[in-house]
């Protein structure tokens, strides 16, 4: 880490409210306590939500649908909380204390899920022919949802600080310090998918074969012990002093836009641009260099800037103004992520169903089709460490700039590789089933005479994709927003994951009213997969991702970067 002239970190606090110290806090060191966190917060989350559905139907009777629509909304819940982490982490507490609020109450609820799954008594009755299936409800139901959506608020909590902690501790005022900062995102999508790793294979295999109190068991464990582990950083941590809360700043500049009329806003922001060109304010402290007069993009927000306001407690700040356009630009980015992730949601779909129907024998093995996310995993965990110490050293040399890949290059190479994959998904598909009807088992349940590692190449590009978009997009979110809502906008990663999943569904339902209205056919309905169409849908999602990565491409060339790394 380099020492500027200064001795403390400006709006740094150590963890006992201390100023913090440029040459004692922060640092690699600092971050590596977050990356190991990581592992375990993403291993208890993982454990279950990978599995969960299985414990829905068989343990606690849930219908298929009412099972799958279960998980669905608590993952998509659990995403969506990284929102309100994000907030609190800027607006009231240090993303120090969210981590440890959350992490406790995600104990709790594992708690309450083990303890559930160890009784009998708080489960429904096992049933066979002579007792029918009854599914959970009253007191049992109410125990397994507390600790379900106790479990997502302690995980949203953890997705909405843990990555902006973590990146915090990197001085980005000099060179050495973005280098790291981008280093540690990378090996932050690195750790996240171990964590995975483990989970899925691990973890669930417990579950299957020793019960689901172990599993819940190992994750209560694994969370536990992410607390001191977590703590035993404390000493060197260097946690941002909250500013208020963020969405009280954009609320006040846009509500101020609208109700400031044009002729008396415009008459007082000349008043008050030329005011403060002869005789500027102290700025807020900030690693953003926000100018003294409102720039013209987005410059219907300039009318909040006045010297007579609407009302006393509408009166803002050209940085004020400036800041929320800095949020308000990194939308489109963030909207144009959302279509990946729907991509990505094929993966724990009907990529499952296709090798459940193709052969996974590989030796004497047979490898069960839920273990299929172990692709994607294994390619991250590989593809990572390959990106940081050998493409973007690469990069530099050729570009002659220090990031080498910019954070949108990033992104938009995450965003085609997602087109190629869905290509690949349907020329496998069209394989898949002239296999199937060329071996006249069209019609049949039995495997088919083809391996299903043929499906490895969608998720190998899938997989590349994901980890190119989302330490891009985390490190995009983190570097350019203003330092006052950084773990918010950090936080839209997850909530783009979460939005992707909901559209999957949206996008699968729509299909089949249409396709069923003109076809009387739906291309996605039915027991047997052989007789779906699912090539024409996957070509169809290719065609989706073409047309996201033109809007893409409209939004990332009219960008102009405001952090310094992206300057340089």
């Amino acid at each position: 880490m380099e020492i500027d002239n200064q001795n403390n970190w400006d709006s740094y606090v150590d963890w006992k409210n201390r100023p913090a110290i440029n040459n004692r806090h922060g640092g690699l060191l600092a971050a590596s306590f977050v990356l190991g966190v990581e592992v375990l917060e993403n291993l208890a989350f993982l454990a279950n939500a990978s599995n969960l559905v299985l414990y829905m139907s068989e343990y606690m009777y849930f219908s298929p649908s009412k099972s799958a629509n279960s998980v669905t909304n608590f993952m998509g819940t659990a995403f969506l909380l990284a929102l309100l982490g994000g907030f609190l982490s800027d607006a009231f507490f240090t993303t120090y204390y969210i981590y440890l609020i959350s992490a406790l109450i995600e104990f709790l609820g594992l708690v309450i899920l083990t303890i559930q799954a160890r009784s009998s008594s708080l489960k429904p009755q096992k049933c066979d022919l002579n007792m029918p299936c009854e599914q959970v409800h009253g007191a049992q139901a109410a125990m397994l949802f507390i600790g379900l959506y106790l479990v997502a608020l302690g995980v949203g909590g953890i997705k909405g600080s843990l990555a902006p902690h973590g990146a915090e501790q990197f001085d980005e005022s000099t060179p050495r310090g973005r280098k790291h900062r981008s280093t540690f995102f990378n090996y932050f999508v690195f750790c996240l998918s171990f964590g995975a790793l483990i989970a899925v294979t691990f973890v669930v295999w417990i579950e299957d074969n020793k019960g689901w109190q172990w599993g819940f068991g190992i994750s209560t464990f694994a969370i536990f012990l992410s607390i001191p582990m977590f703590l035993s950083g404390s000493s060197f941590y260097r946690n941002k002093i909250p500013r208020g809360s963020p969405l009280t700043t954009i609320s006040k500049v846009i509500i101020a836009a609208v109700l400031n009329s044009s002729s008396n806003s415009s008459k007082n922001s000349s008043t008050v641009i030329a005011s403060m060109t002869s005789s500027p304010s102290p700025p807020v402290p900030t690693s953003k260099s926000i100018e003294t007069a409102p720039s013209r993009s987005l410059s219907f927000l300039n009318r909040a800037v006045s010297d007579t306001p609407a009302c006393g407690a509408l009166k803002c700040t050209v940085q004020q103004v400036e800041e929320v356009k800095i949020v308000m630009k990194l939308f489109p980015i963030f909207a144009c992520t959302i279509m990946l992730n729907c991509c990505l949601a094929q993966l724990n779909t009907f990529s499952v169903h296709q090798a459940a129907s193709m052969n996974t024998q590989v030796g004497s093995l047979k490898v069960p089709p839920a273990s299929l996310p172990v692709f994607p995993v294994v390619f991250i965990m590989i593809l990572a460490p390959v990106y940081d110490h050998f493409i973007i050293p690469f990069a530099r040399r050729v570009t002659k700039t220090e990031m080498g890949i910019s954070h949108l290059q990033r992104i938009g190479i995450g965003l085609f590789l997602s087109i190629v994959a869905m290509g690949i998904a349907a020329l496998v598909e069209i394989k898949r089933k002239r296999v199937a009807t060329d071996s006249g088992l069209i019609d049949s349940a039995q495997p088919l005479p083809i391996t299903f590692f043929w499906i490895a190449f969608q998720y190998l590009f899938l997989g590349s994709a994901d980890l190119f978009v989302l330490a891009g997009l985390l490190e995009f979110c983190f570097s350019e927003a203003p330092v006052s809502m950084r773990s918010l906008a950090t936080s839209l990663s997850w909530a783009s994951l979460a939005i992707g999943y909901y559209l999957s569904s949206v996008i699968v339902s729509i299909v089949n009213r249409v396709t069923g209205i003109s076809t009387n056919k739906p291309w996605l309905a039915g027991r047997n997969l052989n007789h779906y169409h699912l090539d024409r849908f996957y070509w169809l999602m290719c065609i989706l991702s073409a047309l996201n990565f033109m809007h893409y491409l409209f939004w990332a060339t009219k960008y102009k970067y405001t952090s310094v790394t992206s300057r340089r």
